[in-house]
């Protein structure tokens, strides 16, 4: 299931209107250079095989906590004055974001509160305690969590890091694509997982400012892609969050979204669905054909060409968004048993 480019409506080409820009995730780069790692971009001939295209993998789980979120957590940590960092920090989260607020929290000396739902795995949850985060675990949807951290920020005085509606963290996640572009010029095409937006509207501001031709491709689950419904739909809809394998692109994206929406709307050239059994299939082919483990969310790209929803036409980039996968529920699933 697909939305093109050409069926959505009242879509922006200015770059001008848009809310981050690619200088923007320039100022992000200068500024989280040395606190970030700069991930590799490895060709994968299986995939290239497959596809008679040459296929690149984007390892953002060779980042320190696992996953691209890093980026956008530190950049927007960094952007706020040393008053606000002092006061402590909050975020709600479906696992990586909280992690990513928790590790730059320490690394920085000031305190992290995170909020999460009961739908966040027990691992990702235990990652961030580990970090020394305050963890605050209420309801069984990300907007459950998302009104904890409203409410702590209200009653504590806390500074909010938002998940992915955020200028600042939008534009570290973009920094991604200022990476991909330079290692790889004659880039054609970019698959990037999609849940709120913060990682594709940033990939996809720095992509097409540098490769207007490139296309930006987001990819999500059956299950609950608030992003794919919210342009469907034409303005930001609540969904009923589902229990997915790709838990990381769970919730919703605000009714009240100011960001992300608009660029994904403006700039994904189209986005794909994949069932449950897809998104297994693309964790499978990590582990066992590229040797790398990734989570549910982190494998889309590569289930997306595995069930050929996708025709790529030129050198592609698959964004591999995070490998905090639970080592029980990977295990049966590398080894086909039952999930």
């Amino acid at each position: 299931m697909t939305i093109m480019k050409s069926e959505i409506a009242s879509r922006s080409t200015e770059e001008e209107a848009l809310p981050v820009t690619l200088a923007d995730v320039e100022k992000a780069a200068a500024r989280i250079s040395g606190r970030v790692t700069r991930t590799p971009l490895v060709y994968s001939g299986t995939l290239s095989e497959r596809t008679g295209q040459p296929i690149h993998l984007k390892l953002e789980t060779r980042q320190p906590i696992g996953a691209f979120k890093l980026r956008g957590a530190m950049n927007a940590i960094l952007s706020l004055d040393e008053t606000a960092r002092k006061r402590g920090l909050v975020a709600a989260s479906t696992g990586n974001h909280g992690r990513a607020v928790a590790y730059a929290a320490r690394e920085l000396g000031v305190s992290a509160t995170i909020c999460m739902s009961s739908l966040v795995p027990a691992n990702k949850v235990e990652a961030i305690r580990l970090l020394g985060a305050e963890i605050h675990i209420v309801g069984r949807a990300q907007d459950d969590a998302q009104e904890e951290a409203e409410r702590l920020t209200a009653s504590r005085g806390l500074t909010p890091i938002p998940a992915f509606d955020d200028g600042d963290v939008v534009a570290g996640q973009g920094t991604i694509g200022l990476e991909i572009v330079e290692a790889l010029p004659d880039l054609a095409t970019v698959l990037v997982p999609l849940s709120g937006g913060g990682l594709a509207g940033g990939i996809a501001v720095a992509v097409k400012a540098l490769k207007p031709e490139a296309l930006v491709i987001g990819i999500s689950m059956e299950r609950g892609a608030a992003m794919h419904a919210a342009i469907a739909a034409g303005k930001p809809v609540a969904i009923r969050e589902e229990e997915t394998l790709a838990d990381s692109l769970g919730g919703g994206i605000g009714l009240s979204n100011h960001v992300t929406f608009g660029l994904c709307r403006d700039l994904l050239d189209d986005i794909v669905l994949l069932t449950e059994d897809e998104i297994a299939e693309g964790i499978r082919h990590a582990a066992r054909q590229e040797d790398i483990t990734v989570e549910g969310a982190g494998a889309v790209g590569i289930a997306a060409i595995l069930a050929d929803k996708i025709a790529l036409s030129g050198p592609t980039a698959v964004i591999i968004s995070g490998g905090n996968i639970d080592p029980i529920l990977h295990q049966k699933i590398v080894a086909e048993a039952a999930i």
